[in-house]
């Protein structure tokens, strides 16, 4: 027996209640389940009121008010609370039904979870979300992957419920992504493309304030024109927003300024770093922006080692003193070369995170699209860019290209910033500012580059105390030299 909803929804924290409402918006008759059943009637008799939705207190009520086939969709903290909706939902479900995982899921638990749902005669969905609270309720970037006949019965709904792009506003940010854990992965590197996207951000600001001198009413209009060329961006537009926050506890001045100097993180982005290295693939960016966050959480020894240690004196080199206060000097200039530094650096940021996208399709037979996957981050996610329209036609012009750097459009935009790039990145060295991301980036561009690095010393070194072996440059085959018969007898 089931009943007349369309879509049945567990966990109503905010992210769950905004997607219900977005839901039921679009024409679809929803019912919810919560744990704590006070939540049920809280939404059903405020926000819900009078709309399209039904509130149940068990879980096999629950199930039995979805019509089949059954779209059961979790919104719920990823991990075991997920095992266990599971264990819950299959002996109630029915051949045919969905259960589909809306959560920040890491991609092997989908894998395990696809095939044990498959397993019991059902369909399974794993699904990234992104968007936060806003975009949950007025139009997320979905991720959907998993048993691909799910996707037939879920797609007119998750494509009405996400946000739109396109000339016409009418090209849904949500398409099947690929086999089991393939949504919930694509999702994960979208998170830690957005991590290296705060990082570099954040070193814009503070290479602008602090040696730019910039106020925050000048960051503000700094970064609202950059929101309307080639950075326009999300982040950047709410990094706008923050500069002009007033501070809401009662103090004078900026918000922003008074925020403690420790960042959180939820996982994800260590995640695709761990995966990046299983994958032996150089995904530097979002590593070396996991690891600033856990700098910046060492603020009780960070004060202790400001009394102690000293950055870069005058009695530095003063020609190079002179040109990198040269730049800082010319303040439009300085601001200028910022820009582009971080928009090299954003390029590469997602130029890897698109080589780890292929790695891994690579690896679990996925055959992902690429240029599908930048269309789906276009509109309601965290990391929407205006040249993401760039990524997806380099794709569709090339379906295998190697690496974004290698497209005629993005090598360009690097050419042409590559100069200010270096002088940034130079002159933060100079005067003792940290930019981990920027340089990064850099040193990975370099790297990427280079037809010949000097890992031919690394693999002798390794060859040479563990008998690891080489290949050599000059012939085929695998070597192993004897190399104290070959070195030079060092002096008594």
């Amino acid at each position: 027996m089931s009943g007349d909803c369309d879509f049945g929804l567990i966990g109503l924290a905010v992210m769950g209640e905004n997607l219900a409402l977005n839901v039921e918006s679009r024409g679809y008759k929803v019912a919810v389940y919560n744990r704590t059943t006070s939540k049920v009637d809280d939404l059903i008799a405020g926000r819900a009121a009078g709309k399209d939705f039904v509130g149940t207190h068990t879980i096999e009520d629950f199930v039995k008010a979805v019509k089949r086939p059954r779209k059961l969709m979790m919104l719920v903290k990823a991990g075991p609370a997920v095992d266990a909706i599971i264990d819950q939902l299959l002996p109630l479900c029915e051949p045919g039904d969905i259960i589909i995982d809306g959560g920040n899921t890491y991609y092997a638990d989908t894998e395990r979870r696809t095939k044990r749902v498959e397993d019991a005669g059902f369909l399974y969905v794993g699904c990234g979300v992104s968007g936060g609270e806003e975009g949950a309720l007025k139009g997320p970037s979905l991720m959907p992957g998993g048993s691909a006949d799910a996707w037939p019965e879920i797609k007119d709904m998750f494509q009405s419920i996400a946000a739109k792009v396109g000339p016409n506003n009418d090209i849904p940010c949500c398409e099947w992504v690929g086999p089991r854990g393939a949504g919930h992965y694509v999702k994960m590197v979208h998170n830690g493309i957005e991590y290296g996207d705060m990082q570099l951000i954040c070193e814009a600001y503070q290479l602008l304030k602090e040696l730019g001198g910039l106020s925050n009413d000048e960051l503000y209009d700094v970064f609202d024109s950059w929101n309307d060329g080639d950075l326009q961006s999300y982040l950047i537009e709410i990094s706008r927003d923050i500069f002009s926050a007033k501070d809401d506890q009662g103090g004078d001045g900026y918000l922003v300024d008074k925020i403690l100097d420790i960042a959180g993180a939820k996982g994800t982005g260590k995640w695709m770093s761990q995966l990046a290295l299983d994958l032996g693939v150089p995904s530097t960016l979002v590593t070396t922006a996991v690891f600033a966050r856990g700098l910046s959480a060492q603020k009780e020894a960070r004060v202790r080692a400001s009394e102690k240690l000293e950055g870069p004196g005058k009695s530095q080199n003063p020609e190079m003193r002179a040109v990198v206060e040269k730049l800082i000097g010319d303040k439009p200039a300085f601001i200028e070369a910022v820009r582009k530094a971080l928009y090299a650096s954003k390029i590469v940021s997602y130029a890897q995170g698109f080589v780890q996208l292929q790695a891994a399709s690579a690896e679990h037979d996925w055959n992902l699209d690429y240029g599908q996957s930048a269309l789906l981050w276009r509109g309601g996610c965290i990391i929407r860019a205006k040249f993401l329209d760039r990524i997806k036609e380099a794709f569709d012009a090339e379906p295998n290209l190697e690496n974004l750097l290698l497209n005629s459009f993005f090598d360009d935009a690097i050419q042409e910033a590559q100069e200010s790039w270096r002088a940034v990145v130079a002159t933060a060295s100079v005067l003792g500012i940290p930019v981990p991301a920027f340089c990064t980036a850099l040193n990975y561009y370099d790297g990427y580059r280079l037809a010949r690095l000097p890992a031919n010393l690394l693999q002798a070194q390794r060859d040479y105390f563990g008998a690891h072996t080489y290949k050599r440059v000059d012939m085929e085959g695998t070597f192993h030299s004897e190399w104290l018969d070959l070195r030079k007898t060092p002096k008594s």
